[in-house]
């Protein structure tokens, strides 16, 4: 079900370049699951939604964005394992933060594979790549950032709330 919530918000938001929910979604997925689940999340989506992608099809370009995606649901659970009761105490802004930060490390990563891997497949320089898709990649980095920022703790909350317990370490 998960996937599926990514695959239709990457449909959903394709008019917006490189402004995706998929990866906030895939990154919470990685906070609750674990990384493994998480990151697994994150190569089925794109399994899917890169076969069916309206920007086209490219074997190499899908493999790099299939497994770079994978990134968030491991930075996902990485991050949950660290957040305990114990040393986090309501610091909501200083875990903003933190859920921030890793949005966009999360993201620079992401995106520097994909455009090295762009470059290698279409034997362009990887410098050149690089700089010209600066504007796309500044719009991804800062969205995430201020999505992972803003949009983490209201999510895991609630999903503490629905599923009934206070697990995830993220405390009111």
């Amino acid at each position: 079900m998960i996937v599926a919530f990514c695959i239709g918000s990457n449909y959903a938001l394709i008019s917006i370049p490189n402004f995706k929910f998929m990866d906030f979604l895939i990154f919470i997925s990685g906070f609750v699951f674990g990384s493994l689940v998480g990151a697994s999340i994150g190569i089925l989506a794109w399994l899917v939604y890169g076969v069916l992608n309206p920007y086209g099809f490219v074997p190499q370009i899908w493999l790099a964005t299939m497994f770079s995606e994978s990134v968030y649901g491991f930075a996902g659970g990485i991050i949950s394992r660290w957040i305990t009761p114990t040393n986090i105490t309501g610091n909501r802004i200083g875990l903003s933060f933190l859920f921030g930060a890793t949005g966009f490390f999360s993201t620079f990563l992401y995106d520097l594979i994909t455009n090295v891997v762009f470059a290698l497949t279409f034997d362009i320089p990887i410098f050149i790549a690089i700089i010209t898709s600066v504007p796309f990649t500044i719009n991804h980095e800062l969205g995430n950032t201020a999505l992972f920022g803003v949009c983490s703790i209201p999510l895991i909350t609630a999903l503490e709330k629905f599923i009934g317990g206070e697990g995830f370490g993220v405390r009111k």
